[in-house]
């Protein structure tokens, strides 16, 4: 475990900076930025931002002076690297490019509902999850070119938290009667819409039928995250609980914790077998491990590690 910093080469606000990382741990970096003096909004998502004046402190605290390109690589090896495109103006860019192509002449429907998306109290359920579904329904269907993919899947994961105020059950209808009302002034005809409006409601539940393959698709792609990298899995974990910020330690305890011993018990957990080779078993290793957090340390296992 080591904190990184690069040279001071970035220019800005007529100073330059330096970038200071960990290459294991965001615990350990915030750690190091609180004992320095640095302040919380130096950080951008997965670094401090710190002027030329406060490089040779750094370091002589216990920084390790290292190249840019070093920084990056180790940055990237830990699992804690933020990918340019996820960064707000890149991800809405991607996004928005990404809409135009599912559904073009409809560019202000796109933008509304990424303006839902990128509303301030969410955290997990922001942008980044939005492409991170898009993703993974391309990874479980690469071999489905643009012309023949069901686009009601795609559609359906651009609504399924298109309403979200951390209210189980009730953001997922309601962003199903968003759905509703929001495509045939588009120009989807009922039956693809109708199919929307199902396939958004069934991620309450996550538990599509045996033969609904569209179902699969889309609940598979939405817990993809469920089988990330351990540093991935509990960033997800601490960006929902920042979603249910209104609701108490004890409730979201309880509340979490049976929301993980029910996916524990989903038989199958993924539907395609194409998301049980990638992503099943990490997935089981990674949810019985934050239920044994929750039974041992309940809520302070989050407290405990920021990164």
């Amino acid at each position: 475990m080591a904190i990184l910093i690069d040279p001071p080469l970035w220019p800005a606000h007529g100073t330059h900076f330096s970038h200071l990382v960990s290459d294991s741990s965001l615990a350990e970096l915030h750690r190091f930025a609180a004992a320095a003096g640095i302040r919380e909004r130096a950080f951008d998502r997965d670094h401090y931002d710190v002027p030329v004046s406060r490089y040779r402190e750094l370091v002589e605290l216990g920084a390790v002076e290292v190249s840019a390109g070093e920084l990056t690589r180790r940055l990237q090896a830990s699992g804690l690297r933020v990918p340019a495109r996820q960064r707000p103006e890149k991800l809405r860019r991607v996004l928005l490019g990404r809409w135009n192509e599912l559904l073009p002449g409809q560019e202000n429907l796109g933008r509304g509902l990424l303006e839902r998306w990128a509303e301030p109290h969410r955290h997990y359920h922001g942008p980044g999850h939005l492409l991170a579904v898009l993703e993974a329904l391309g990874q479980l269907a690469p071999s489905v070119d643009s012309g023949r993919r069901p686009r009601a899947v795609w559609l359906a994961a651009w609504f399924h938290d298109a309403v979200y105020n951390g209210r189980a059950g009730q953001d997922e209808q309601e962003s199903a009667d968003l759905a509703a009302a929001s495509l045939p002034p588009a120009g989807i005809g009922p039956d693809e819409t109708a199919e929307v409006v199902r396939l958004v409601l069934l991620t309450a539940e996550h538990s599509p039928g045996p033969q609904d393959e569209s179902g699969a698709l889309l609940c598979d792609a939405d817990l993809a995250v469920l089988g990330g990298a351990p540093a991935e899995y509990r960033s997800y974990v601490r960006n929902v609980r920042q979603d249910y910020a209104h609701v108490a330690d004890a409730d979201f305890a309880a509340g979490r914790t049976a929301v993980v011993r029910r996916l524990l018990e989903l038989d199958p957990l993924y539907r395609t077998p194409a998301a049980r080779e990638k992503w099943l078993e990490r997935a089981k290793r990674n949810l019985s491990a934050e239920l044994d957090a929750w039974q041992l340390e309940g809520p302070d296992w989050l407290r405990a590690d920021r990164g």
